[in-house]
């Protein structure tokens, strides 16, 4: 009889373990969806600003429009990938 009441400590405890991992995967999950909905907020915001200031300067080029457009926001975004890549793997390294 008491080795089964081991048995069923250990499956208690197991249980338990199982549900606070779950618990703590269930907030890191909603985090970053919050962060990721400011992020999208934020990049909404911005996107009226930035989109001023490329028409300003493809009215002043000679090659208007969508090229200007494009090759603006292709070098802003790769920038950006760089630099959120280059923190993700710095913290990654901590990690370790």
């Amino acid at each position: 009889m008491e080795e089964e009441l081991t048995k069923k400590e250990k499956l208690k405890l197991k249980t338990k373990a199982a549900a606070k991992k779950l618990k703590l995967e269930l907030k890191k999950s909603i985090s970053t969806a919050i962060a990721a909905a400011f992020g999208f907020l934020i990049a909404l915001t911005w996107k009226d600003v930035i989109t001023g200031y490329v028409n300003k300067i493809a009215e002043s080029s000679p090659l208007k429009g969508n090229l200007i457009s494009a090759i603006i926001i292709t070098i802003i975004s790769v920038l950006g990938i760089l630099i959120v890549t280059k923190i993700f793997s710095i913290g990654e390294k901590n990690d370790i």
